[in-house]
């Protein structure tokens, strides 16, 4: 029994070493691009009486935005320029005027000072009001100039309390300003009209709306958000797609965005170099309240009208982006001077409103192109469908091979002695 253990052990190790030597990569280094100018964030925090109220996790809300952002910090990256922000911080009166003036740098952004920063958090205390709309004029003009990108992340458990200052109308003219900021929003309480105020404001800038209920939400959020920031900023180029494909611009490796009506088509064409690989994705927002059940339809065809390949996706309400994509690889030609095949992109949603909402402008859309080097016969990580993994799957077929002779000889040396002795 033991000779048998010990022999199991040893195959389950030598499979073990045998399958990390193969599985595990060799280490890649991958340049980073970096703008001009540092990106930068400001955190938007809701300060008010309200954020005494315990129900995040069986603690205060202002306790749990303390505690994320204490980690929040500790994990912002170096690149980043940080600021705090609070509304509804110092004034603890009735008077209205002066409570929605109350809003204050609490951290400046520049380079991040963490120990300075945590000192500054810690002193935070719900006090007053909550002056979303001036706040976040506030913060965006702290986040002026440089080219770098621009962030504001928004934290509040309650709607604005400083109308006729609406802060979705606010929203739009931080936008309309052209300074490139976007804003996110979290909310921390589920209540319809606070969903609703927060989202239309992060829609008005291209940011997105979470609703937190438990801590480590709200640290994970934000922190996606602040690395979001330290992404390469890419500027999607407009352009207007036709009804046909004879008609359709011809597009280049890129970003573009293009608006779609209801029910309608758009066409684009793409050139494909034999060897090279076509890679396209589109999304379709719905930036409007439309019926549920949809559908984006993206297809890639022949000039001629054959359809090369699809990619579909299908929602049923429960989403506003609706996204897929396709891939083409072209085959090599024993040809020189080989021409390039005119590919054709065709995108159409079926996407539908009651009556009573506009249909005009159409949706948004957003289409990603990439034109590469097509994957060689001998180092197509796709190969047979399973990639590299049939190294592996052949190595560890081996190794069960001799390991089961091993254990055969074993076996019948042992039935040997046996009858020996």
């Amino acid at each position: 029994m033991i000779t048998r253990t010990r022999l199991a052990a040893g195959a389950c190790a030598l499979l073990a070493a045998l399958a990390a030597g193969m599985a595990f990569p060799a280490g890649a280094v991958a340049g980073e691009p970096t703008g001009e100018d540092a990106p930068k964030v400001d955190l938007v925090l809701d300060v008010s009486g309200s954020m005494r109220t315990r129900d995040i996790d069986g603690g205060t809300r202002m306790a749990a935005a303390k505690q994320a952002f204490n980690e929040v910090l500790d994990a912002t990256p170096e690149e980043v320029q940080l600021g705090i922000r609070t509304l509804g911080a110092d004034y603890p009166g009735d008077d209205r005027k002066t409570g929605c003036k109350d809003t204050a740098q609490l951290y400046p952004v520049g380079p991040l000072d963490r120990t300075e920063a945590k000192s500054a958090v810690a002193t935070l205390s719900p006090t007053g009001w909550t002056p979303i709309g001036p706040a976040l004029l506030k913060a965006a003009d702290d986040l002026e100039g440089g080219n770098g990108s621009k962030r504001i992340v928004l934290i509040s458990d309650g709607e604005d309390t400083c109308a006729p200052l609406d802060p979705c109308e606010v929203a739009r003219e931080i936008s309309a300003k052209g300074i490139g900021v976007t804003i996110d929003t979290l909310g921390l309480v589920p209540n319809t009209k606070l969903r609703k105020q927060l989202s239309c404001i992060a829609e008005a800038t291209g940011g997105t709306y979470t609703s937190v209920e438990h801590t480590d939400e709200l640290t994970d959020k934000v922190n996606q958000l602040v690395d979001r920031a330290a992404d390469p900023v890419v500027t999607p180029v407009a352009t207007e797609g036709a009804d046909a494909c004879a008609k359709a611009p011809t597009l280049k490796s890129g970003l573009y965005t293009d608006r779609e009506e209801f029910g309608q088509q758009r066409w684009y064409r793409v050139d494909v170099e034999p060897g090279q690989e076509l890679r396209a994705s589109v999304s379709v927002g719905a930036d409007r309240a439309v019926n549920p059940s949809y559908g984006v339809l993206l297809r890639a065809v022949t000039v001629h009208g054959r359809e090369i390949v699809r990619g579909e996706a299908a929602g049923n309400g429960r989403t506003d982006v609706l996204s897929t994509g396709l891939r083409y690889p072209k085959a090599e030609s024993d040809e020189e001077d080989a021409p390039a095949e005119a590919v054709c992109l065709q995108v159409t949603n079926s996407f539908s409103v009651a009556s009573g909402v506009k249909t005009t402008p159409g949706l948004p859309l957003e289409l990603t192109v990439d034109v590469v080097d097509g994957p060689g016969d001998s180092d197509d990580v796709a190969a047979f469908g399973l990639g590299r993994g049939w190294w592996l799957l052949g190595l560890l077929v081996l190794v069960g091979f001799v390991a089961g002779l091993l254990w055969g000889w074993l076996s019948r040396w042992r039935f040997a002695v046996w009858r020996t002795n």
